[in-house]
């Protein structure tokens, strides 16, 4: 996991840091319907090896079976920006399930209003919530989220299921193409937490013993700061056999989430764009 908050998601010099936080809830409220009518919206509660997970699951308007996706937030879990991220995602043909990742803590929202990453306070709020998830956590949570989705009635038991992340999203979801291999035919992390580190659980470690494809689209800002990772990443698809896109995106970190400073609506598209064609080629 990403062990600190990138400055790059919220510096922008004409949009203080309070407006951040009354952007986002803006345009989350302003997206809500944007895909309402062709998707079921459902609030869920998926039991876990630790406890009951609340969280937000999508799909199709009638008949029919699709391929499911996992989609794990960026460190403040479970929000209408996300939410809306579902509802687009499974009006293109998905079961998509969002947790709220935080949930041995408190339910989704886990901030209450404004979240001021200058605020010391504010990170210290935050801080034991993720210290929460430790990486044996993070594998059972997986688990028992690809589990429910295999679940639902609506789920295309005979496709692949796909795993996206954002920020610290990005080492759940090849932790979860590690321990679902079975079934994660695809994975795809936008402006990624660290994926290569010293650590011996090192996200990329566990990439020859999946049998995902993978799309990962690293923030410009992230990248000046791990300049060797996107090199690293490419050697070990490449050694472990698994396809894969490894990109650097002109936008800084964050890029893909509505309502922030750095939103970057041109590279976010592609970003998904490039999403749709993974899950496309790999889900089948």
């Amino acid at each position: 996991m990403c062990d600190d908050i990138h400055e790059g998601l919220i510096h922008d010099p004409t949009v203080s840091r309070r407006t951040f936080g009354l952007m986002s809830v803006a345009a989350a409220g302003a997206a809500t319907s944007a895909y309402a009518a062709d998707v079921v919206e459902k609030d869920v509660e998926v039991k876990t090896a630790d406890g009951v997970a609340d969280a937000a699951l999508y799909y199709p308007a009638g008949k029919g079976t699709w391929p499911a996706v996992l989609i794990w937030c960026d460190f403040l879990s479970l929000r209408p920006v996300f939410r809306e991220m579902g509802r687009r995602l499974a009006s293109a043909g998905y079961v998509v399930l969002v947790p709220n990742f935080y949930y041995r803590s408190r339910k989704a929202p886990v901030f209450d209003g404004a979240f001021d990453f200058a605020n010391t306070e504010h990170r210290a709020k935050i801080a034991p919530m993720r210290a929460a998830l430790t990486h044996e956590a993070v594998q059972r949570d997986a688990a028992a989220y690809v589990e429910f989705l295999d679940a639902q009635p609506q789920t295309d038991r005979k496709k692949g299921i796909g795993v996206q992340g954002y920020c610290m999203g990005g080492p759940l979801t090849f932790a979860t193409a590690l321990v679902k291999a079975d079934r994660v035919r695809a994975a795809a992390t936008f402006h990624s937490g660290a994926l290569v580190t010293a650590d011996a659980q090192s996200p990329h470690l566990g990439i020859p013993k999946t049998k995902a494809a993978y799309l990962i689209a690293t923030a410009e800002n992230d990248d000046k700061q791990r300049p060797q990772e996107k090199d690293q990443l490419k050697a070990a698809f490449v050694e472990a056999k698994r396809p894969a896109i490894v990109e650097v995106y002109p936008a800084s970190h964050g890029w893909c989430v509505k309502g922030s400073p750095v939103y970057n609506e041109a590279a976010a598209e592609k970003a998904w764009a490039e999403l749709l064609k993974l899950y496309k080629s790999n889900l089948g």
